[in-house]
């Protein structure tokens, strides 16, 4: 895979901080990221504390990088659960940085995964450390500084796509999907899950439909029923039907049911956006 991160150098290795707090998960995780031909150099540290000093610190290794435009370090692979400062705290320091790394989260607790892209984690990676899983990671980091040094990629936020096309993760034996809002079509509540209906199948994720309701309301997604969460601009019907009104999502016909609490909320949404309803 190529690098191409500045037009002063296309072609060099991803230089990263790995942080754990458990000396023999850092070890692992040192050993996984040297493992990969895309790396250069990695620095540990075993806490958040001695991840910031190195950051601070003007290691020869790491060149003339500030003068240069670039990240202190590419990339920061970081626990989540450490004492003092945690992993989720560190993350928002880094996030301070200009220009700042990307920033993968490493923990064995899966439910942790919506907070961490939340704070703009780029990916998301499960223990025990396995090598082909890093290395998805490692190329999602070189895919964003690629997006990054490209003249169009203007504002790219890490965790997000274009237009602050928000991320979902979905976390399945051991990998990370990110599905982009904008291709899910409408969602079902599933107790404390939401199943995400998307072009290309579904997804269950942990966060509850009103959670989403919430985030997603500007993005054009309107509550129709306790359980289905719809993107407004995908209804191409409002009718009737047994036992009350229903709404057609796109060109599969797709039916699903309005309570009558959500009703009026939902023809006032399809009147305000130019959308005839019956």
């Amino acid at each position: 895979m190529r690098l191409t991160v500045s037009a002063h150098d296309d072609t060099r290795k991803l230089i990263v901080l790995a942080v754990d707090d458990e000396p023999k998960g850092l070890d692992e995780l040192v050993h996984c990221l040297r493992n990969s031909p895309h790396v250069a150099l990695v620095f540990p540290a075993i806490d958040a504390s001695e991840a910031l000093r190195l950051l601070s610190t003007d290691d020869p290794r790491l060149g003339d990088r500030k003068a240069r435009g670039l990240p202190i370090v590419d990339a920061v692979f970081a626990d989540i659960d450490m004492p003092g400062l945690s992993g989720m705290e560190m993350s928002r320091v880094f996030a301070a940085l200009r220009p700042s790394p990307a920033l993968v989260f490493v923990t064995g607790h899966s439910e942790e995964a919506v907070n961490a892209f939340d704070l703009g984690a780029l990916d998301y990676v499960l223990k025990p450390y396995q090598q082909d899983r890093l290395d998805r990671a490692i190329n999602r980091v070189i895919d964003k500084l690629n997006t990054n040094a490209a003249p169009a990629a203007g504002a790219s936020l890490l965790g997000q796509v274009k237009n602050d096309d928000e991320v979902i993760p979905v976390e399945l034996a051991g990998t990370t999907k990110l599905i982009p809002r904008s291709s899910v079509r409408w969602v079902e509540a599933q107790g404390d899950y939401a199943r995400l209906f998307t072009t290309d199948g579904s997804h269950l994720v942990r966060i509850p439909l009103a959670q989403l309701e919430e985030r997603w309301e500007k993005a054009g997604f309107v509550r129709i029923h306790r359980s289905f969460l719809v993107a407004l601009p995908l209804i191409t019907e409002l009718r009737m039907g047994q036992g009350g009104y229903q709404v057609v999502i796109g060109n599969e016909e797709k039916v699903l049911p309005v309570s009558r609490r959500h009703t009026r909320a939902l023809k006032d949404r399809l009147v305000g956006s130019g959308r005839a309803t019956q």
